[in-house]
């Protein structure tokens, strides 16, 4: 089979989408750090809407950590395909807006010479939590972070992402260009003004007068991303050459929704996003909160107790009710009462996220979900847990979600087999867990030391502690199904 590449579009099979324009006339204007799935997905979809009226906002990626995405898709000119999986079969669309990809580790110096370049007016980012390298508990720079303290020795070659950031700004600083926006598209609370926190103690950190710069001149603006984006099997990629004739070395496979709010912030210019469906808006921390605490938090919580259920994808735990229940429950009793959002339906968005979870086309892992578990509990659940805890609601819901967590990273399933945990403190969690010795109390109280998740104020609180220590003890003597199940019959 010839492989997916711009001279071999000719041979794709009728009635695949492609770009609908000229690649070779567009130009770039967005850099953006860390490449990855969720990105292909997402923005870079929107993009590809509008190249065709807006030809100089392209896309040249580039990868932080490892070239594999640069490797893949480099012999394929950038292009690769959208799969878009619903009970109704896969259809497939080429996308062409990213036009390049850098590999920061080996391309380093060429990086930061196009985001110094002028006409690139948006830096935009998907490097996960830890990308930030900052306290997901406060949401500050960590100066003692070994990428920090490297940068900050030598600040011409960075490797994190916020030292290539600052490092782009002062090129630009020196030379008169005007400075870009910075566009966080992870999911942080508050992205842009976490971004802003981090990016700017940076700058300090290297001279006060280039964080007077920062602070008087570059835009953060916020944004809220929504779209399910399973890892891609090698299952995957038979299926995909099939459908469009051609070998793509990494398709990506997604659903049907999708959603960008973006903070209407761009002094110096941005691509007419609304025009391809974002919604430009003043304030994007109202639909950010829906989004982190309804989604990702019971997305979370379905990850862990459904891994430790036996359940491989997140549509196979909502085929169970006790599951389905648990995540229609969590939404409408102790998340929806923390929002505050007039003028939006939170009960149908409620019904699309547990509709979207069901898609059994779409095969997402509840491993892949767990990924990184200590840097996205702050966000997607102990944030709720702490606004209820204020007024003394009940927390049951949101603290099996943690208790789950818990129990996940402890290493050891429920059939007493390893689970392969994936998380930046994963050897500090796991000496926590053997410490333990599988008595509940020693767990959590051992688990709540640690401040970069919890801060210090949920290892005071009674409630929140002997909470999930009755749960915690639940799922070690019962198992998950049997405690989800109580959880959820419980009047």
């Amino acid at each position: 089979m010839q492989r997916l590449n711009t001279a071999n579009l000719h041979a794709l099979t009728p009635g695949v989408g492609q770009p609908a324009y000229n690649r070779a006339g567009v130009t770039p204007g967005i850099v953006h750090l860390g490449i990855g799935a969720f990105h292909r997905a997402h923005m870079a979809v929107y993009v590809e809407r509008m190249l065709a009226s807006s030809p100089n906002w392209a896309i040249v990626g580039a990868s932080l950590r490892r070239p594999d995405t640069k490797d893949a898709l480099t012999p394929q000119d950038g292009l690769y395909t959208v799969a878009v999986r619903d009970a109704s079969g896969t259809r497939c669309e080429i996308i062409g807006s990213i036009i390049g990809i850098l590999d920061a580790n080996r391309e380093r110096q060429r990086l930061l010479d196009l985001m110094a370049y002028a006409a690139i007016g948006i830096i935009s980012l998907t490097v996960t939590e830890k990308g930030y390298c900052h306290d997901p508990a406060t949401g500050r720079l960590d100066e003692r972070h070994p990428d920090i303290v490297h940068d900050l020795a030598d600040p011409e070659n960075p490797i994190s992402a916020p030292g290539l950031i600052v490092a782009a700004i002062e090129r630009r600083r020196r030379t008169g260009v005007p400075p870009f926006a910075v566009m966080s598209c992870d999911n942080l609370p508050s992205n842009g003004a976490t971004a802003a926190r981090i990016v700017t103690r940076f700058a300090e950190l290297r001279s006060g007068e280039l964080a007077e710069y920062v602070r008087g001149n570059v835009a953060f603006p916020s944004t809220m991303v929504d779209r399910i984006v399973p890892a891609t099997t090698d299952a995957d990629r038979e299926t995909v050459g099939q459908l469009i004739g051609l070998e793509d070395a990494w398709p990506i496979m997604t659903e049907p929704f999708t959603q960008f709010v973006i903070e209407d912030n761009f002094p110096s210019g941005r691509p007419p996003f609304e025009t391809v469906g974002v919604e430009m808006v003043r304030d994007v921390e109202p639909f950010e909160r829906m989004k982190l605490r309804m989604l990702n938090g019971s997305h979370s919580s379905l990850a862990y107790l459904g891994y430790l259920a036996g359940y491989q994808y997140v549509s196979e735990a909502m085929e169970a009710p006790e599951f389905a229940r648990l995540a229609r429950d969590l939404m409408s009793v102790e998340v929806i009462p923390t929002l505050r959002m007039p003028g939006v339906d939170l009960l149908k968005y409620r019904d699309e996220l547990l509709a979207r979870f069901a898609n059994p086309a779409l095969k997402h892992r509840t491993w892949q979900i767990a990924m990184d578990g200590s840097q996205k509990l702050p966000q997607r659940l102990l944030g709720t847990i702490r606004d209820r805890l204020k007024n003394g609601d009940s927390i049951t819901r949101l603290a099996l979600g943690v208790a789950g967590w818990m129990r996940y990273v402890t290493g050891i399933d429920e059939k007493g087999e390893p689970i392969d945990v994936k998380d930046p403190l994963a050897k500090r969690l796991r000496a926590i867990a053997d410490g333990a010795k599988g008595e509940p109390i020693r767990l959590t109280v051992g688990m709540l030391t640690v401040a970069e998740v919890f801060g210090t104020d949920l290892a005071q609180n009674e409630v929140f502690r002997e909470t999930v220590t009755a749960l915690l003890r639940s799922l070690f003597e019962r198992g998950s199904a049997a405690t989800v199940r109580a959880v959820v019959e419980r009047r």
